[in-house]
């Protein structure tokens, strides 16, 4: 990721986000939640390359800043609270999409955080249901939600999503996880049988 308008793209995939150009200056982009009007991701060019501000957990503060070189203490915003990603490729797309998504969740309040930390907890060799994992982040009259958060995984090797099954045991769509039978690869290297798309939740069921 290297243009504002993948950043600006992928932050205009959350629910309620919106686009705006605030201080009469177009350098300045900024992506807002509906509702509250709170930015969770800003974008401007500075010194030749796009950089984004995105709120940060404090903490997740200092290990972004300690990972990449190209995370900094936020330019122009409190530096306890905000970093800046100097998008000049050093810093993988999926690691950049987390910390947006990080900052989505900060000024929303959403339960995607919740959701992850509880699929997390899906062992090897185990599924759960979207009722199951909805239920573990809190709220069990959520799972259309579980389904969306999953959708946005920003971090697919340490948030195990092939793992969430549907009540029938039944796998997600055949392109969710990369490719056609990509989840049921990733299932049977857990040591889980898919039979006809299918987990036996007696079984295998968390």
């Amino acid at each position: 990721m290297k243009t504002r308008e993948e950043a600006i793209a992928y932050g205009l995939s959350f629910p309620g986000a919106y686009q705006e150009a605030p201080f009469h200056d177009d350098n300045w982009q900024l992506v807002r939640v509906q509702g509250s009007k709170k930015a969770f991701l800003w974008t401007y060019e500075r010194n030749g390359c796009i950089n984004l501000n995105v709120k940060v957990d404090a903490e997740w503060r200092d290990f972004w800043r300690n990972a990449y070189d190209s995370v900094i203490p936020g330019w122009h915003q409190n530096k306890d609270h905000w970093n800046t990603i100097i998008l000049d490729g050093t810093v993988p797309d999926h690691e950049i999409k987390r910390m947006i998504a990080e900052s989505y969740d900060l000024v929303t309040a959403s339960p995607s955080k919740r959701i992850y930390e509880a699929v997390q907890k899906i062992p090897r060799g185990k599924v759960a249901t979207y009722g199951q994992i909805a239920e573990l982040a809190g709220d069990k009259k959520m799972a259309r939600a579980v389904g969306n958060a999953l959708h946005k995984n920003p971090d697919p090797d340490g948030i195990p999503c092939y793992r969430v099954v549907n009540a029938k045991g039944e796998l997600s769509g055949e392109f969710a996880f990369g490719g056609a039978g990509a989840q049921a690869k990733l299932l049977k290297a857990d040591g889980i049988e898919v039979k006809d798309g299918r987990v036996d939740l007696k079984k295998y069921g968390m």
